[in-house]
C-alpha cells in the first residue's frame, strides 16, 4: 500500500486509505472482475455491445451496461452511438483505459503463474 511519505505532495483524494478519497472510489469502480474482464476483452479493438457481452462469458446484460457505464464515467471508455435503426453503439478503450490494461493484463499473467499454487493452498485450507 502508499505510504504516508509517498502521499505527501498528493492531495488528500489520491489517499486510497481514506474512506471518502476520490482514489478509492475509482480503484472501487475498476478492481472488480466485471471491469477486468471488459478492460481485457476490448484490448486495442472496438466492439459492439453484443460482440462484447459474446467475449465476456456469464456477464448479464445489466452487469455489463453497469460496468461500461462506470468506465466510461472515469474516462476509460469511449461509447459511441451512431445515427441508424436500431442504434449502433461501439465501446474503445480510451488512452487511460489503455494504460490500466497493461495492468490488468500483468494481473491476468499472476493468475495464470500462481493458478496451480493458490488451487492446492484451496485444497489444503479446505480439507
Amino acid at each position: 500500500m502508499v505510504t504516508k511519505q509517498l502521499l505527501k505532495d498528493l492531495p488528500e483524494d489520491a489517499d486510497l486509505r481514506r474512506a471518502d478519497s476520490l482514489a478509492r472510489e475509482i480503484f472501487s469502480d475498476v478492481a472488480n472482475k466485471w471491469a477486468f474482464l471488459i478492460i481485457e476483452a476490448l484490448g486495442e479493438r472496438t466492439l459492439r455491445f453484443s460482440e462484447l457481452r459474446n467475449e465476456v462469458e456469464g456477464v448479464s446484460h445489466k452487469m455489463l451496461t453497469q460496468n461500461l457505464r462506470i468506465l466510461e464515467r472515469n474516462g476509460l471508455v469511449d461509447r459511441k452511438v451512431y445515427p441508424t435503426v436500431p442504434p449502433r453503439v461501439e465501446y474503445t478503450l480510451t488512452e487511460p483505459g489503455r494504460a490500466l490494461r497493461a495492468t490488468v493484463d500483468a494481473i491476468c499473467g499472476w493468475t495464470h503463474q500462481y493458478l496451480g499454487h493458490i488451487e492446492d493452498a484451496r485444497r489444503h485450507f479446505d480439507a
